[in-house]
């Protein structure tokens, strides 16, 4: 029965979470550490809490109305966690219990002073730490106040703050279960923090320890400051020291209560650097045992490190494994590709096994290592300048990186005097029908994939896919096509630098390039517009949209009047952009074909906020605009020195631009385009493993990889256990965010912005798109989600193509994540809109409604009011 009920820390080990919770199990390995000293104690199981709660029937019914709340519901939460505590707290413990529990007392000594502290399931786990979400009692001396507060930490299980971390974390309140350890009190003369690895930088090799004289609990409640150390490779490399008045004690006979110190003490560490780096050394053991990096909980008596608690630092960006030890500088692909949510495992297998360089993957992204890159002077200053050019900050965050000594070794340029080989490829000819032959040559290519694989099934399919993976490749690496893409994107910065320097003009091109031809991703949206003039004359399809649910609405259109015609143009949009959606480089993600309700939204929008024939204004007032400006830079050149060679060069430029700068978007189409057809084939075989009873479901299949489906095919096996783990990974992941750049030692870098001009209290950004608006900002995370009016700024994360509908109602553009000429970029200098991008936590910095000022020329924001 003892065994059943109450267990002795020094006989758990870390895999028994689910019959003592995370802090016990925890508590368990460290205890099994050698040199890791651990207060005696036990633990009361969750088998025991599982016995008090069948005692009280009257908490299911609670139970459900709590699953039903909303996080945000705080009255409900709060009511209905107050009743359940209560209710546990005043159920009687059955008499073999506290028999179990007063024995277990009585062999850590009579009337010994306790901590009594909760061990829930969902407790310091690698995918959340839930710290400080479940209560601890100090010095609690007795059994009867023993069982009071172990009543008391099985109720916290339902605290208001614990019930909606989980809500928000999607953790179900019936599945966790509540243990409750039991240990000796240590009477430290100093407790703190030990973190592992450093929380704010994330480099794995420098060690933060907090410190204080006395109880740890007086610096995690804020009655003192901590006295702050790093350490690196075994030494202390930086130190603050606190002035403090006052300091925390517990007594065996008096409880725990602060106390003044005497002059002397008030300037002195709490730890001498000797203890510091003993301690790091224990923590290093610690992480090694455990897994990963650790946020430990100690305290020093009598010379020695006790070790009350370790869990995980789940805040941490992941590190690519690359299996060896050398030093490594990754670049974000996800900032680049203007999707820096995570991917699944099927999604980032599938881009890796498509791009054109190699890829790491960590937290559910992927990075390029650049390291090689920027050994070498001559390939760094290329680097360094095309990554400036999209998004300074990458740029910063590698300089940052170079100006540290010795972590990027300096490589010799290979063979400096030799040219490349078969020397420069010829400039590419000013002419649409370059541009006219590389879309017929993408869309021949995507015409044989689709012929191709309709009769591929099982292995053969999976074979047939790794080579239409190197037309891929083969496709995006068109030498002609990248040459059309540089060449639009240097005549953008000729135009910029060149009118800069000779006029004054600031983003001359982004007026000169609007309605540029063939710009796939435009065209999109407004012909979403298009849409909507088929669907304005007919109210009753209007209202039939407004309160459709369901995907299959377009089935719903027949027999109202112009439901025929409404659902012929949403078909005809779909066949031609239904292959995108948000987060489109991850194959797992539903399509607009799949999911055609995600775009009722913005059609409904542009059928409030336009008037009919609205997207050939636009595209056509896009060209009045870049005419005129163009005639004004010209004829003012022809005023300078030398102004007719100035204005016949930027002529020329201004033609060049606008022959290549829509193609831009168009591999990114085709790559999308590409998907699609792979996608719709893997969901397939997908639906006939789920038929066989080999998958549970057809979206299993996204949390393996390619080559993990195609052996599952193969073998008609698969391993249930991993598609779980994967999707508690992902769930995890999601609540990260990506740095640009990241290094082998773990460190995040966002860089930023070196610059002047920038007011007081204004949001620094990158200036992408010229002009300024003020409006309301709408704060839109979901595109599904947003409701936009005329004259409205966006404000959200990213925006890849998908977005680019919504972008033919708003004012302004305002996003965390961009560059240069990253997709929002280029489509919002398209349609004229001012926009800044790369502003660090704008979507937490501008609140949804506030009023906001744009200014696109100058790359900030200001929040009005």
């Amino acid at each position: 029965m003892i065994e059943q009920y109450v267990r002795d820390l020094r006989k758990i080990d870390a895999s028994e979470v689910a019959a003592v919770g995370g802090k016990a199990a925890q508590l368990g390995a460290l205890a099994r550490i050698d040199g890791i000293r651990v207060p005696r104690g036990f633990c009361v199981t969750t088998d025991a809490f599982r016995r008090i709660m069948d005692r009280t029937p009257s908490i299911d019914e609670l139970l459900d109305q709590l699953s039903r709340s909303s996080p945000d519901d705080r009255d409900s939460i709060r009511t209905l966690s107050e009743q359940i505590r209560r209710t546990i707290e005043e159920t009687v413990l059955p008499g073999d219990l506290v028999a179990a529990i007063t024995r277990a007392l009585a062999r850590l000594g009579e009337d010994v002073a306790c901590a009594v502290r909760s061990s829930a399931t969902a407790e310091d786990l690698p995918t959340a730490s839930f710290a400080g979400q479940h209560d601890t009692y100090l010095d609690v001396v007795g059994p009867a106040a023993a069982l009071r507060h172990i009543s008391r930490c099985w109720a916290s299980l339902f605290t208001e703050r614990a019930v909606t971390y989980r809500q928000r974390n999607g953790v179900d309140h019936r599945t966790v279960r509540m243990a409750v350890v039991v240990q000796r009190m240590v009477f430290p003369q100093a407790a703190g923090v030990l973190f592992t690895a450093d929380p704010l930088t994330g480099d794995r090799k420098v060690a933060t320890v907090d410190a204080g004289p006395g109880l740890g609990e007086a610096l995690v409640s804020g009655l003192v400051n901590p006295d702050v150390f790093k350490v690196r490779d075994g030494e202390v490399v930086a130190r603050t020291i606190a002035a403090r008045r006052h300091a925390a004690h517990a007594l065996p006979s008096d409880g725990s209560r602060e106390v003044v110190l005497d002059s002397r003490r008030r300037g002195q560490p709490a730890l001498t650097d000797a203890q510091v780096v003993r301690l790091v050394g224990l923590g290093r053991r610690i992480e090694a045992r455990l897994g990963g990096p650790q946020d430990i909980e100690w305290c020093l008596a009598d010379d020695g490190f006790h070790i009350v608690q370790s869990r995980p630092i789940t805040t941490l960006f992941p590190v690519p494994e690359t299996g060896d030890r050398e030093n490594h500088v990754y670049v974000s692909v996800g900032h680049q590709q203007m999707m820096t949510d995570p991917m699944k495992p099927l999604g980032l297998s599938m881009w890796r096994l498509t791009a054109m360089a190699p890829m790491h993957e960590a937290g559910g992204r992927l990075f390029v290592d650049v390291t090689r890159r920027l050994a070498s002077p001559a390939s760094r200053a290329g680097l360094l300048d095309l990554m400036g050019r999209g998004d300074p900050l990458v740029r910063n965050a590698l300089e940052t990186v170079l100006d540290r000594d010795g972590f990027v070794p300096s490589l010799p340029d290979a063979d400096p005097g030799r040219p490349p080989a078969g020397g420069a490829p010829a400039p590419v000819e000013t002419d649409p029908a370059v541009v006219a032959e590389l879309i017929e040559r993408n869309r021949a290519s995507l015409a044989a994939l689709e012929r191709g694989i309709r009769t591929k099934t099982g292995p053969a399919l999976f074979d047939f896919l790794l080579e239409a993976f190197e037309e891929h490749k083969r496709v995006l690496g068109d030498p002609l096509s990248i040459q059309v893409i540089m060449a639009g994107m240097e005549a953008t910065w000729w135009l910029n630098d060149k009118l800069r320097e000779w006029l004054g003009e600031t983003n001359a091109a982004d007026t000169l390039t609007l309605s540029a031809p063939g710009n796939v991703t435009s065209e999109m949206g407004l012909a979403l517009l298009d849409v909507a003039d088929v669907i304005r004359p007919y109210p009753e399809v209007v209202a039939f949209l407004r309160e459709v649910e369901d995907e299959d609405f377009l089935d719903g259109l027949a027999g109202l009047a112009g439901g025929t015609e409404a659902r012929e143009a949403i078909e005809a949009y779909l066949d031609r952009y239904g292959m995108r959606c948000v987060g489109e480089i991850d194959i797992t993600r539903p399509r607009w074909r799949e999911r055609p309700l995600t775009l009722v939204p913005a059609i409904l929008d542009n059928v409030r906020n336009f008037a009919t024939g609205a997207a050939a204004r636009r595209f056509e007032e896009g060209l009045r605009r870049a005419r005129e400006k163009e005639q004004d830079v010209l004829s003012r050149l022809r005023a300078l020195p030398d102004g007719e060679h100035k204005a016949d060069e930027t002529k020329r430029m201004i033609d060049r631009v606008r022959t290549f700068i829509g193609y831009r978007e168009y591999p990114k189409y085709g790559i999308v385009s590409r998907y699609f057809v792979y996608k719709q084939a893997l969901l397939r075989e997908a639906e006939r493993l789920t038929r066989a009873g080999v998958l549970r479901e057809k979206e299993d299949a996204f949390y393996l990889t390619f080559q993990e489906l195609r052996e599952v095919v193969r073998s008609q096996r698969v391993d249930h256990r991993l598609v779980r783990r994967r999707e508690d990974a992902f769930r995890s992941f999601q609540a990260l965010t990506p740095p640009r750049v990241l290094t082998s030692d773990g460190e995040a870098l966002t860089g930023a912005y070196r610059r002047d001009g920038v007011p007081d209290g204004a949001l620094a950004g990158l200036p992408v798109s010229a002009g300024t608006v003020e409006g309301r900002a709408r704060v839109v995370l979901d595109v599904a989600e947003a409701d936009l009016e005329a004259g409205d700024i966006l404000v959200t994360t990213f925006t890849d193509p998908s977005w680019s509908p919504l972008f033919v109602g708003i004012a302004g553009l305002v996003t965390e994540v961009g560059g240069l000429m990253t997709h929002g970029a280029v489509i919002a200098r398209e349609y004229g809109l001012p926009a800044v991008v790369g502003v660090e936590r704008a979507t937490r910095l501008i609140r949804d409604g506030q009023r906001i000022r744009v200014h696109g020329s100058d790359g900030y924001v200001e929040v009005l009011s």
